[in-house]
This record gives C-alpha cells, structure tokens and sequence, in this order.
C-alpha cells in the first residue's frame, strides 16, 4: 500500500459531473493525521507506521496511552491505526498528514465497522424466503429444515440460521476518488462505504489491480 489515513464519515450526497450525469458520492473526512510511530524490521520485526486522529482530553486516557503520547512529545489522539506502507522512507514522528496525501482519481480500499441490525432472522439476515403467510400454514417466517435426521444426527456447520446481524468490519476495495478538498481535509469518494455517520474508518490505497 502506498498511502493510508484514518478517516471519519461524514455521510452520502452527489455531485454533476463535466456531462450532467450524477454521481453518488461519501464524504470521509480525512486527518489531519499525526504520526505517531515508526516501526522498523530491526526493532520491531515489519515496517509500518502508527497514525493518529482527532484530540483528546488527557483525563480520558490511561497512564500507559498518555505515556506513549508523552514519549513521542505529541499531544493525546483518540484514534490509532496501523498501516503497513511500502515504503516509511521519509516519514518522522510527529509528521502531520492530510487530504493532499490523496489525488482525484486514486482508487481506495476503504475499512469501516458496519451497521449492527441486532438479533435478526433468516429472512432479513440471509436473504431466506418466507412460506405462505395463510391461516392454514404451518411455516411462514421460521429457518426451515435443519438438514438429516438420524443420520448423522446433527445441523451441519454453516447452516443458515437466526443470530447476531452487523457491527461486523468490512472492507469496500476500488472505490475512485472524484474530489479532494484541501481546505476542509475531506475527500469524496464514488460509491458507499461501511458504517454509520461519524464512524472511524481506514482509508489506503487498493491491493486491486
């Protein structure tokens, strides 16, 4: 990956492009990000560098997290991530980072927590049919068959079942940047990214060629 920053959602809205056609598009608003370690093979065994984003009250950290920020001579950060670059050449401690980092165009891997929907069925959770919603049916909105009976006398793994829907992560590759604004440090990119308004994201450069 060439270039990473952490970024927070702002929402949905469109644009025109040079022909008149709409364009949906995300807001994510992206730093300014700090840099807050360098990892290198010799002391920590891979290369990556450690960023931060948004301020933070001391009083809501522990000893530890502001002795990290102490050590570094940064002020707090709320966020921390971690990207592995291709190369950390020319990146220090305390380098500040923010939307010039990216180009109209860039095509971006973009990380998010999703929107968690709870405990849902099978029908909203994995797309399932329903049976006839008659009086006379005995099946309208339930899983179905559990699979053999006797033998082997059990639900295989993977069976498509009620549960825990969402606040999973997940990662939408190859969205292209269609606008870059400096002065606000926000990017707008084509397309939908995971998460709610407001939600933390990881926006780096796509592994899709």
């Amino acid at each position: 990956m060439k270039k990473a920053l952490i970024g927070r959602k702002i929402g949905m809205t469109q644009i025109f492009d040079a022909e008149g056609k709409v364009i949906p598009v995300t807001a994510i608003e992206v730093g300014p990000c700090t840099v807050v370690q360098i990892k290198t093979k010799e002391q920590d065994g891979y290369e990556a560098v450690q960023l931060g984003f948004a301020d933070v009250k001391e009083s809501k950290l522990n000893k530890p997290e502001l002795g990290r920020f102490a050590k570094a001579k940064l002020a707090p950060k709320k966020y921390l991530r971690e990207f592995k670059l291709d190369s950390i050449e020319g990146l220090n401690v305390g380098d500040e980072l923010k939307a010039d980092v990216f180009e109209i165009g860039d095509k971006l891997d973009i990380q998010g927590t999703s929107k968690g929907k709870g405990f849902q069925g099978v029908i909203k959770r994995h797309g399932q049919s329903r049976g006839p919603m008659g009086h006379g049916s005995m099946y309208h909105r339930r899983p179905g068959s559990m699979g053999p009976t006797s033998t082997p006398g059990r639900v295989f793994p993977g069976k498509k079942l009620p549960g825990h829907m969402g606040d999973v992560t997940v990662t939408i590759q190859n969205l292209e940047v269609v606008k870059v604004d400096l002065d606000k440090n926000v990017i707008l990119v084509k397309g939908s990214v995971p998460g709610a308004k407001g939600s933390i994201l990881k926006v780096k450069s796509t592994t899709r060629v």
